[in-house]
């Protein structure tokens, strides 16, 4: 069954996510779970990728998976305007003391209920989509490793 929007918010949003997860698997992520939701918040994207590690003493390289918790911003905007203009307001900003503690909270469940070893790494990230939907374009901001 298709999902059903009850605003033009949420359909963007929509649009957003997807071309988020576009963007990532280009970078190299795979995604693992999309809308984790909780009574208490909902993490948009979780996806992995393998990366190096240098051990600092041996000085071997080892490739190790890093979870990543992606919290999506999506905005419709004009992109054929210059860059200061898209500057001016920034959706990251929407990002409020609240909003990061219910993220923690919800990041926190997840890495229990899925069991993920407390060794294992993993960081915070916040993927601004700019949407120009006249022109089916989309530019991505991305704003890695938040502080929770």
């Amino acid at each position: 069954m298709p999902k059903v929007f009850t605003s033009e918010t949420q359909k963007i949003g929509e649009i957003g996510e997807n071309v988020a997860c576009k963007f990532l698997v280009k970078q190299g992520f795979t995604i693992i779970e999309r809308n984790y939701t909780r009574k208490y918040g909902e993490i948009d994207i979780v996806a992995q990728r393998q990366e190096k590690q240098l051990d600092k003493r041996t000085g071997d390289v080892s490739q190790v998976t890093k979870i990543y918790f992606i919290e999506v911003k999506a905005v419709t905007r004009d992109l054929s305007v210059n860059r200061e203009t898209l500057d001016t307001w920034r959706p990251e900003d929407n990002m409020h003391p609240w909003k990061l503690k219910r993220l923690s909270r919800t990041i926190q469940t997840y890495l229990v209920a899925k069991k993920i070893p407390e060794d294992v790494e993993w960081q915070f990230d916040l993927l601004v989509v700019f949407l120009d939907m006249k022109a089916k374009k989309a530019r991505v901001k991305i704003v890695s490793d938040v502080i929770l």
